[in-house]
């Protein structure tokens, strides 16, 4: 096949390609730029293109594959090393450190309110917070399992009173 015939046959796929690197690439302009690459590496090899076989189907291989590399490309380039004696690999717009100070605040609050509880309300409490069920406890405790219920709802509702600070608005 000669170049003018190559060269026409390509022009002949560009309609078919174009929805193809609209579906990779979701926008028009980088369509367009990753046709014309696709294209141009499809011109510039096209000694390795074996005549007889499928034009379109090699096309759709090299779009795919242009897109992947500059998709790789991409992620690499927004990928930051850490040159420090630990040379962290860092991702700067996912990684967030979080400060365990607050946490711990937090924790001393909540542990300071159930300690305050009164020990009729505490005991059902921490018992359903270990795991178990309503009916173990009443069995436990030898009290009916409504009134378990209801001692896990005072609970509950003295603890959201006394830790409302943490509550998320």
């Amino acid at each position: 096949m000669t170049a003018l015939e190559f060269s026409y046959s390509l022009s002949q796929m560009t309609t078919s390609l174009k929805p193809f690197a609209l579906k990779l690439t979701k926008d028009h302009e980088e369509a367009n730029d990753l046709l014309q690459e696709t294209m141009l590496k499809a011109y510039t090899n096209r000694d390795k293109f074996a005549e007889g076989t499928n034009l379109k189907a090699w096309l759709y291989t090299i779009m795919k594959n242009t897109f992947i590399t500059n998709y790789q490309r991409l992620v690499r380039r927004n990928t930051f090393i850490d040159s420090t004696d630990n040379l962290h690999y860092i991702n700067s717009t996912e990684n967030i450190t979080q400060n365990l100070a607050y946490s711990s605040f937090a924790m001393n609050d909540m542990n300071r309110a159930i300690q305050a509880l009164d020990e009729a309300y505490k005991v059902p409490f921490m018992m359903h917070f270990r795991g178990f069920k309503y009916h173990e406890i009443a069995d436990r405790l030898g009290i009916p399992i409504g009134t378990v219920k209801n001692r896990i709802h005072i609970a509950r509702k003295e603890l959201k009173g006394k830790l409302k600070v943490y509550a998320k608005n």
